[in-house]
């Protein structure tokens, strides 16, 4: 499969659909697949054309299974893994910060980085599956990596304070009904009509007034979310002290810092 395979774009009437289309790998992120994915979203947002986006992947069993840990050694291929986790964040502050709406439809399992896009798009359709079949999860904490690329942002916007700590802090597997308590699922079909249901739904939303939804969703941003990039600023920055051993050793120093610094 080509670097080009590995996402798919196409344009229908106003809607712009990216799928994901790494099926042997559970569309798993590798940095071919994190560029190709914010070259079709700034695409799309150019386009005069587009008023709403349709993220999705191939296949019925996994959204995404996160960032491709066995694509590379991460002891060997810093540089690499630096720019997967750049793109990383690109990719989510674009879906939260540009002004068309996004549209998230999911299928299947997503893990990592596949659920912080689930968590990014503003609107979420789900196929209706028990927890056996599909689940989602912030498992860093658990398997040793510090969450970036919007992995502690997100799940505060999506779920409020105290259910993200949760969902970071334990890494526990939702199901659908998790996600169902906590309002988060815009809309849940049986997995057979997810596909039709989906056109049209967004066949309906892509009729709205494109300059409507532009501002209500910027105007939105701005008043929840005005200091979003700063919150990406300081996530990195925790994420570059998770790792290095001089800051640790002034831990409690770091930390009253970080408080001055973001007040």
């Amino acid at each position: 499969m080509t670097e080009q395979d590995v996402i798919l774009y196409k344009v229908k009437g106003k809607v712009a659909t990216i799928t994901l289309n790494r099926p042997k790998a559970a569309h798993s992120f590798n940095l071919a697949l994190m560029k190709g994915l914010y070259e079709k979203l700034e695409q799309a947002d150019k386009d005069e054309k587009v008023k709403c986006i349709l993220l999705q992947s191939t296949g019925n069993r996994v959204f995404s299974a996160g960032i491709d840990i066995k694509s590379k050694s991460l002891d060997e291929n810093q540089e690499y893994f630096d720019k997967v986790k750049k793109y990383g964040r690109l990719n989510n502050q674009k879906i939260l910060l540009m002004k068309k709406p996004v549209v998230a439809k999911i299928q299947g399992t997503a893990i990592g980085y596949g659920m912080e896009l689930v968590m990014a798009a503003d609107l979420r359709l789900f196929a209706d599956k028990p927890k056996d079949e599909m689940f989602f999860r912030m498992p860093e904490i658990a398997i040793g990596i510090y969450p970036q690329t919007g992995a502690t942002i997100l799940p505060l916007l999506a779920f409020g304070f105290t259910n993200a700590k949760k969902v970071l802090f334990t890494s526990d597997k939702l199901s659908l009904d998790d996600l169902r308590k906590m309002n988060f699922p815009t809309r849940i079909f049986p997995l057979e009509r997810l596909d039709v249901e989906t056109k049209k739904f967004m066949r309906t939303f892509s009729k709205r007034m494109g300059s409507f939804m532009f501002l209500i969703k910027s105007s939105l941003n701005i008043m929840h979310t005005k200091h979003i990039e700063r919150w990406f600023d300081l996530e990195d920055e925790c994420g570059d002290a998770a790792y290095d051993k001089k800051t640790q050793e002034k831990f409690q120093k770091f930390i009253e810092d970080l408080y001055k610094k973001y007040p």
